[in-house]
């Protein structure tokens, strides 16, 4: 029936099974529905007529990334009917299946933006204790493959400028991501936050101060963002606090920037975004920086007499609150890497290209070859001043030695005049040469292209999904782990573990029972997580089976 079209979906089914491999990843089910999984998808996205419904395909693609299925091609390799028994289907769908399901949700951009904007609202305000503040951080995702051309970029982790795509996440303070922003000419940081990110958080941060509240109190900010030393900039700081916006970010080192007299520094206990209270040697200033804008300097000194500097344009916080803040900033960059290892950020998901608009500015490439040109003559200049330096007049030579001599060095010396003239030369030309020239200026084989991105985009927000899930679950688990360190590892290996599947439809319950784990103390954890999420009472998406999660094992 749905190969001829007369099936709408079909109606999911559960029955009795033991030992389900990875059957513990139904643990993060009530985390997945209560983060936003599938709010609103039905009247978001468009679903064609089919065998499998859409809330089996978002659960699939979840449920994926939990489980560590690092890609879409890695289904190839999976059990399809043992992931057909936690979704209560046949099978999984198959790869080319799964991808015509995600391109069928993907034709337009717009419900998938709209679907993560209405995510990131959510989340902002849940966001609790720790709202009113967004750390902004890139993320180069390096492309090898022929279909796009891309412009380079410097990439830190390999020490190389290779071609890539930058990311900027907006993440909140212990390192939840909010959302995402891809760039098609990989902008720099600062034009990424006044161009894209603050408009959007002006418009979807909850909790503002309303204008009165501005009007009344000249130092008090509708948010923080923070970031690295790459958004530093007097100018943007001033722009930001104009718009009532307060920066947080790492001071660069400068002459000014000498160490303050040890006698400023006092011992403050600073609450990190992890809950643990740490002391540090801690000292305040005002700056005045090269634009006269008037901002905080806050300071703490380890014990090897080391002094990190913090510029903050937050004046109502204190500076133990301001230090803390930007301290939490390496949650983002831990949270970087933990979804580079564990859900395969950087896979593409849909392959090929599409056009930049043409009207977008580039780098121009006449001029970047002319200062590298420029920057060569200078390189041979500064050789040939150098060996007409170093020789010296011999003082007791021959006539036709000192003659050679001196024909030597005149010809060096008029290789150098002329080598002069060709740097202002090409220095002339270059004041007349644009930096920046309209893409549609450059020639057919230098124009850059964009990978296609809405896909992307999608399973990104998914993998969103199920990071903030497995984060609430491991909250829970850090309630009876006395090693806090050890929770995502626990969780990880509870969402690996075998289950059984124990329908009853007369009590409409569906009962997960988890194998144990390989020690008592993690056991102990899992039977006060099957309690927890037992007390949800998450009934399974399209079916009215309630979920009950239990420990298959002694009491």
């Amino acid at each position: 029936m749905a190969s001829v079209g007369a099936l709408s979906e079909v109606a999911l089914q559960f029955e009795r099974c033991d030992d389900v491999p990875l059957g513990g990843v139904l643990c993060a089910l009530p985390a997945l529905l209560a983060v936003g999984l599938l709010r609103g998808v039905r009247t978001i996205f468009p679903w064609p007529k089919g065998y499998y419904p859409m809330e089996s395909v978002f659960l699939a693609l979840a449920l994926m990334a939990l489980g560590r299925v690092r890609s879409l091609e890695a289904l190839r390799y999976e059990p399809p009917g043992e992931w057909g028994k936690l979704l209560g289907l046949d099978r999984i769908p198959e790869v080319k299946t799964m991808r015509g399901k995600i391109a069928a949700l993907c034709q337009q951009a717009e419900p998938t933006a709209q679907w993560g904007n209405q995510l990131a609202v959510e989340w902002m305000a849940a966001n609790g204790q720790n709202s009113g503040y967004y750390y902004i951080d890139g993320h180069v995702r390096v492309y090898h493959g022929e279909a796009a051309q891309r412009p380079r970029t410097y990439v830190a982790r390999e020490k190389l400028c290779l071609r890539a795509t930058l990311d900027y996440w907006v993440n909140a303070m212990d390192g939840q991501p909010f959302f995402v922003v891809t760039q098609d000419l990989n902008e720099r940081l600062i034009q990424t936050i006044q161009n894209e990110i603050v408009p959007r958080l002006k418009v979807q941060v909850p909790g503002q101060p309303t204008e009165a509240e501005l009007a009344a109190n000249r130092f008090l900010h509708r948010f923080v963002i923070l970031f690295d030393r790459e958004g530093y900039s007097p100018k943007f700081f001033k722009d930001l606090l104009q718009e009532r916006i307060a920066a947080t970010s790492y001071a660069k080192r400068c002459k000014a920037t000498e160490d303050w007299p040890v006698e400023e520094f006092t011992k403050r206990s600073v609450r990190l975004a992890s809950g643990e209270t740490v002391e540090f040697s801690m000292a305040e200033r005002g700056v005045q920086l090269s634009n006269n804008l008037w901002v905080r300097e806050v300071r703490y000194r380890d014990e090897s007499g080391h002094q990190t500097a913090i510029l903050s344009t937050d004046f109502i916080n204190s500076l133990e609150t301001v230090a803390a803040a930007l301290l939490a900033r390496w949650c983002q960059e831990n949270f970087f890497r933990y979804m580079m290892e564990h859900y395969a950020l950087d896979r593409f998901v849909q392959y090929g290209s599409e056009p930049i608009p043409e009207t977008k500015l580039v780098v121009n490439p006449g001029r970047r070859r002319l200062e590298n040109e420029i920057r060569r003559e200078r390189a041979l200049l500064s050789r040939d001043r150098a060996q007409l330096a170093a020789k010296a007049f011999p003082t007791e030579a021959r006539p036709e030695e000192a003659a050679a001599f001196e024909q030597t060095q005149g010809k060096l010396l008029e290789g150098i005049g002329q080598r002069q003239s060709r740097v202002e030369e090409m220095i002339e030309k270059r004041k007349t040469t644009p930096k920046h020239v309209p893409l549609k200026d450059l020639p057919e084989s230098e124009r850059f292209t964009r990978l296609r991105s809405v896909s992307k985009h999608f399973v990104d927000t998914i993998k969103m999904i199920a990071y903030r899930a497995e984060t609430a679950l491991v909250g829970l688990a850090r309630e009876k782990l006395q090693r806090q360190e050890d929770a995502r590892a626990l969780v990880r290996q509870v969402l690996q573990n075998a289950a059984n599947l124990i329908p009853d439809p007369e009590a409409k319950t569906l009962t997960v029972a988890i194998h144990p784990l390989s020690n008592p103390a993690h056991n102990d954890v899992l039977k006060h997580l099957c309690a927890q999420l037992t007390e949800t009472e998450t009934i399974y998406p399209t079916t009215d089976l309630r979920l009950v999660f239990e420990f298959l094992g002694p009491t």
